[in-house]
């Protein structure tokens, strides 16, 4: 890929443009910008005990900043990378080179947003070349279309590694080290690698950004509208990710046989309208399309700083969701969602990013939850087909486009390397 221009881009954007090329050029193209030698970067270092860290591989939160309302800042940077397996049978060998592949990480980075935050992730076509099969307590099934007229493409290969830091560098190097590309990350030395065990399947690898301001940036590319707020996180123009509107870490984890302390975790990548969203819409419309037709622009903000921890879906505004459909011709996105709470929480605990992939604007819909199941209970209340409204005036759906999706099994830390499908039966 061709590495971008580095004259006519801020610093902070040539970075995010840099992980999207991604490959060793790009890494050393970002090296030259951060204009320190690699040993002498302020990036904090791992542990020399990989063991002592948290046995899920999802519990971020902790490693985590939040802002002044107490929402989680996710990392700014982001790869997801495509894994298919190149070995004939998943043998010890195998996983111990995968596991000490992954401790190189480890070590190397702080389990952080300034350092490294990573897991690795399993299809069911993954598990399908075991004998045994999935526990119960695992709800995994292939992926499928969830609403009307969805034709998505579908994640068959046989993993991800989602990579996350508000370091560009990291990420990049991060991923050439995991495939023979680096020999050391800031002075340790890797190993192992995954390259005879996995291949990396270029054609399918995501990234993704989130933070102030960096969607604005992105102006330059097709799609992409300069009236998206200066300071808006998400390509939408408002925040996301309110901790009130979140489910929590221990909500989403597996709780019951051999994978306890895994998730399941899905992922959408879906094209965005922007350009009619904010050419045909005003800001109350948005704000009514995008939460609820109750929702007060002011008590909003221009782009959701007003909100604080919570998204303003109170258990009334849930329960007139139906009434406003037939009564004011409009739903919220969030409110249609929030229909399918248990109890008043939240089912989905979301860690999606903005992208650019293919040089047009989309996010990478990440949602993680105890079962695939969760995901398409909240999907199918969003898409409303229940209510008496149009698709058009139906929250976000008008300018929503899925166009691929893959379910995965992530395990907990002590399995995360090439599980069997029973690891009771395999001993």
């Amino acid at each position: 890929m061709t590495l971008p221009d580095r004259s006519a881009l801020s610093r902070r954007e040539y970075g995010r443009a840099l992980v999207a090329a991604g490959g060793a050029a790009a890494l050393s193209a970002c090296l030259d910008a951060i204009g320190e030698p690699e040993g002498d970067r302020a990036v904090p270092t791992g542990t020399d005990d990989p063991s002592s860290l948290p046995e899920r591989q999802h519990a971020w939160n902790e490693s985590l900043s939040t802002d002044a309302d107490g929402n989680v800042r996710p990392a700014k940077h982001h790869v997801f990378a495509a894994l298919s397996l190149d070995i004939d049978d998943v043998d010890e060998d195998a996983r111990a080179t995968t596991e000490d592949t992954l401790e190189t990480l480890e070590r190397a980075y702080e389990r952080s947003a300034d350092g490294l935050l990573f897991t690795l992730g399993y299809t069911p076509s993954y598990f399908d070349r075991f004998d045994g099969e999935l526990p119960d307590s695992v709800d995994l099934p292939e992926p499928e279309p969830l609403a009307p007229g969805e034709e998505p493409a579908f994640d068959g290969f046989d993993a991800v590694l989602h990579l996350a830091s508000d370091r560009p560098e990291v990420v990049l190097e991060a991923e050439a080290g995991l495939f023979g590309e680096r020999e050391t990350l800031d002075g340790t030395a890797f190993e192992a690698d995954l390259s005879g065990v996995f291949d990396r399947l270029p054609e399918r690898r995501r990234t993704g950004f989130v933070g102030e301001g960096l969607p604005a940036d992105r102006a330059d590319v097709s799609g992409v509208p300069e009236s998206i707020p200066a300071d808006a996180p998400f390509f939408m123009g408002f925040r996301s990710g309110f901790a009130e509107s979140q489910a929590g870490e221990d909500r989403v984890t597996i709780d019951a046989g051999p994978f306890a302390g895994g998730t399941t975790q899905q992922l959408s990548s879906i094209g965005l309208q922007l350009e009619q969203w904010f050419g045909q819409e005003n800001h109350r419309q948005r704000v009514a399309k995008l939460f609820s037709p109750e929702h007060d622009e002011e008590a909003v903000g221009e782009v959701g700083e007003a909100l604080g921890a919570t998204n303003g879906l109170t258990d009334e505004r849930v329960a007139a969701t139906g009434d406003h459909a037939r009564e004011r011709g409009v739903v919220g996105h969030a409110q249609k969602a929030a229909r399918a709470r248990e109890d008043g929480e939240p089912l989905l605990l979301r860690r999606d990013v903005n992208t650019v992939d293919g040089d047009r604007p989309g996010v990478h819909f990440l949602s993680l939850q105890r079962e695939i199941g969760d995901f398409v209970r909240v999907r199918e209340a969003m898409t409303g087909a229940d209510l008496e409204v149009s698709t058009a005036n139906s929250g976000i759906r008008h300018y929503l486009f899925v166009r691929r999706r893959g379910n995965y099994l992530v395990p907990p830390r002590s399995l995360r390397a090439l599980p069997p499908a029973a690891p009771d039966a395999a001993g």
